[in-house]
C-alpha cells in the first residue's frame, strides 16, 4: 500500500522539488524564446508583417475554423490604403463577407460595432473599419495567437526563419 510522499526521505522530496522549479523555468524560457528575424516571436504584429508567419497563423486559424477573422483583418488592412474611389465598392464587399450576419464568413462582432458599421457602409471613409478591424485584432492577440504560439504550426513557423 502506497504510504504518500512523507514516507520519502527529506533529500529526495528537496530534489525532486528543485528538479520541478528548474522544469517550468526551462519550459518558461522556451515559450519566450521563440525566435523570428532575431526578435521574440511574442506579439500578432509581428507574426503578420512576415510573410510565411501570416501564412502559418492562416493554417493554424484554418485549422479552428476562425480563418475568417485573419481574412477580415486583411481585407480591413487593403480596404485602409485603398484609393477613395474604391472605397464604396470595398466597404460593401467587406460588409457583405463579414459583417452582414448572413455572410458567408461571418466575424464576431458586437452588436454595437456592427450596427455602427451598418450606419456608415453608405458614405464610407478611409477609418470606416478601423473599430472593427481593431476588436478582431484584439480578439485574434488575447484568443487564438497564445494558442497558435503552443502548436505545432508555430514551431514550423520558427522553423522557417
Amino acid at each position: 500500500m502506497c504510504k504518500g510522499l512523507s514516507s520519502l526521505p527529506s533529500s529526495c522530496l528537496g530534489r525532486a522539488k528543485d528538479l520541478r522549479v528548474k522544469l517550468s523555468h526551462l519550459a518558461e524560457a522556451h515559450n519566450k524564446h521563440k525566435f523570428q528575424d532575431g526578435k521574440a516571436l511574442q506579439d500578432l504584429e509581428t507574426l503578420l508583417i512576415n510573410k510565411s508567419g501570416l501564412q502559418a497563423f492562416r493554417g493554424f486559424l484554418r485549422s479552428e475554423f476562425s480563418e475568417e477573422n485573419l481574412d477580415f483583418w486583411l481585407a480591413c488592412e487593403d480596404y485602409r490604403v485603398s484609393p477613395s474611389t474604391m472605397q464604396k465598392i470595398k466597404s460593401s464587399s467587406i460588409y457583405n463577407q463579414f459583417i452582414n450576419p448572413d455572410a458567408p464568413q461571418e466575424v464576431n462582432l458586437d452588436a454595437e460595432t456592427r450596427e455602427a458599421l451598418l450606419s456608415v457602409t453608405e458614405s464610407p471613409c478611409a477609418e470606416t473599419f478601423n473599430q472593427a478591424q481593431q476588436r478582431i485584432y484584439n480578439l485574434m492577440a488575447k484568443d487564438s495567437f497564445p494558442r497558435f504560439l503552443r502548436s505545432p504550426h508555430a514551431m514550423i513557423t520558427i522553423k522557417a526563419f
